[in-house]
């Protein structure tokens, strides 16, 4: 029951931003409680590593690294050259890159194991790039941005300790220290059931949240904000898949990273776009469509490669 509502996130986004399109005033009271959701998403997220799941970094560190590069290399260039393309707005374009220069989203690691690609790996890259989202997100947001807005990287570095560094650090260390349990296994398995799924409740709150809250700001630049946004993703699933090709890289490996780059933490870039760019009200909202488009798209693709290939591998 619990995997069939984790599964079925694509569809529970969808419902959410419909439902809070025409009654927006439902979802109202979600907007204080995005960054500490946030929080508990990335505690979770910790909640499942401990110290001895870093050796497997360690172990594999060059196709990891390759996967990471290609995350903070494909979307935020992307995000920056349709920005520029489509002329956006300079609420659109800060919106659309901030959420390009994120990390990858757990809710890859679902679509991962649905497209039997490579789990683990999928699992290893979520976590580097989550850790290294805490320094590259602030500096390449600056870099791509800078010209279009004053972007106070600063901030953005102290938001990302507050919302993914500390808590995820936190959950490790309460993980590990589980290990001091005569029979720790019950906890790891009720977090690991417990957390995808209000991972995905979570991130389906904030969604409709800034949908419904921005509702007549999305119906004055719906045309740019869809095409740029799924464009965005496009590329970013393609990229992936293709330079993995290109690369030499198996099949698993090319699925992997494909929907490693092309499934970004959208909530995380929602709630920075709203915490430091509420000057626009826009900013948030290319994050929101994001979490609709990766989900829709990583699903057709889970449906497509998961008819083939070798056993599906268990979920870590």
């Amino acid at each position: 029951m619990l995997r069939w509502i984790t599964v079925g996130f694509p569809l529970w986004v969808v419902l959410g931003c419909l439902w809070a399109w025409f009654r927006p005033s439902d979802w109202a009271w979600v907007g204080p409680l995005i960054k500490p959701g946030l929080g508990v998403i990335m505690l979770g997220m910790g909640l499942t590593l401990r110290v001895q799941d870093f050796q497997s970094v360690l172990k594999q560190p060059g196709s990891v690294a390759l996967g990471v590069l290609a995350q903070f290399t494909v979307m935020p260039l992307s995000g920056w050259a349709i920005s520029r393309a489509f002329d956006l707005e300079p609420g659109l374009a800060i919106g659309l890159i901030l959420v390009s220069c994120c990390p990858g989203g757990t809710a890859s690691n679902v679509i991962c194991y649905l497209a039997r690609a490579n789990v683990p790996l999928s699992v290893l890259m979520t976590m580097t790039s989550t850790f290294a989202a805490v320094v590259m997100t602030p500096l390449l947001t600056k870099w791509l941005a800078g010209s279009i807005l004053r972007v106070d990287a600063w901030g953005l570095f102290l938001s990302m300790i507050q919302i993914v560094l500390l808590p995820l650090v936190a959950g490790i260390v309460v993980n590990t220290l589980l290990d001091r349990l005569k029979n720790p296994e019950p906890v790891r398995r009720w977090v690991g059931a417990i957390g995808p799924v209000l991972s995905v409740w979570i991130i389906v709150l904030i969604v409709a949240f800034i949908v419904g809250a921005n509702r007549e700001a999305i119906s004055q630049v719906a045309g740019p904000l869809f095409v740029s946004v799924l464009l965005l993703h496009l590329v970013g699933f393609s990229l992936g898949y293709f330079l993995m090709k290109a690369a030499g890289k198996e099949e698993a490996f090319r699925r992997t990273v494909s929907i490693e780059v092309g499934m970004q933490n959208s909530g995380l870039g929602a709630a920075l776009a709203k915490e430091h760019f509420a000057k626009y009200a826009v900013a948030p909202v290319p994050a929101a469509i994001s979490a609709v488009y990766h989900c829709l798209i990583g699903s057709v693709l889970a449906a497509i490669w998961g008819r083939s290939g070798k056993e599906k591998r268990p979920l870590p």
